[in-house]
């Protein structure tokens, strides 16, 4: 267990931030500032602090006198979602291979992504990092913001894809490094089409099991 004088609130953040990634807090779970100080050992105003981090990037949603909840995404929450990243990032990608160059964050995040390929650990932060430094990347600073807003409910898909095994880490890792190589050739049609592939495998997988366990 963590104690208060310990751990900060960013170390907390990023300890519940995985939590939900990776299912440990479950789609619907609530995490009350109480439960945190129990489970974690730390100060209230520590818990507090790392729930609001948490509900400001839609990891967790709150509702008006209610305890933050996990979001429990549905179906059309899944398509709505995807939808929205499919206008964004293969017109991201497309901007990026028009300058060809791959910007030096996205390329740290592949290559921490192949070493947990290696190791079989989950890729979910590694897939979001990835996807962020991309984006962020692109001329267009609306751009950035815009997917800013997205990325929140796209990492819960991405946590949900890893979690329950529907997507390889090798087919992604695969995917991933055949957008940067579109990027890289100055390819733009084919860094939007890989780009709207690779977004388009994933949905259609997360979309296959909500049908199978609903």
């Amino acid at each position: 267990m963590f104690t208060a004088d310990v751990i900060p609130a960013s170390a907390l953040y990023e300890t519940l931030r995985e939590r939900i990634l990776d299912q440990t807090e479950a789609p619907g779970a609530s995490v009350t500032e109480a439960s945190v100080v129990l489970q974690f050992g730390v100060a209230r105003p520590t818990a507090k602090l790392a729930i609001e981090r948490l509900v400001a990037d839609g990891l967790l949603r709150r509702e008006r006198h209610h305890a933050a909840r996990v979001p429990d995404l549905s179906r059309d929450d899944i398509v709505d979602l995807y939808d929205a990243r499919a206008l964004v990032e293969p017109e991201a990608m497309a901007a990026l291979a028009r300058g060809g160059r791959i910007p030096s964050a996205a390329l740290e995040a592949h290559r921490a992504l192949l070493d947990s390929t290696r190791t079989g650990r989950s890729i979910a932060r590694e897939d979001a990092a990835f996807h962020r430094a991309l984006v962020a990347a692109q001329p267009s600073p609306r751009l950035t913001r815009l997917h800013d807003l997205l990325m929140g409910e796209i990492e819960l898909c991405i946590g949900q894809v890893q979690a329950n095994h529907l997507l390889s880490s090798g087919l992604v890792a695969e995917q991933h490094q055949g957008i940067l190589d579109a990027v890289t050739a100055g390819n733009a049609d084919l860094a939007r089409g890989r780009a709207l592939g690779h977004i388009e495998n994933a949905r259609d997988a997360l979309l296959t099991h909500y049908d199978a366990t609903h």
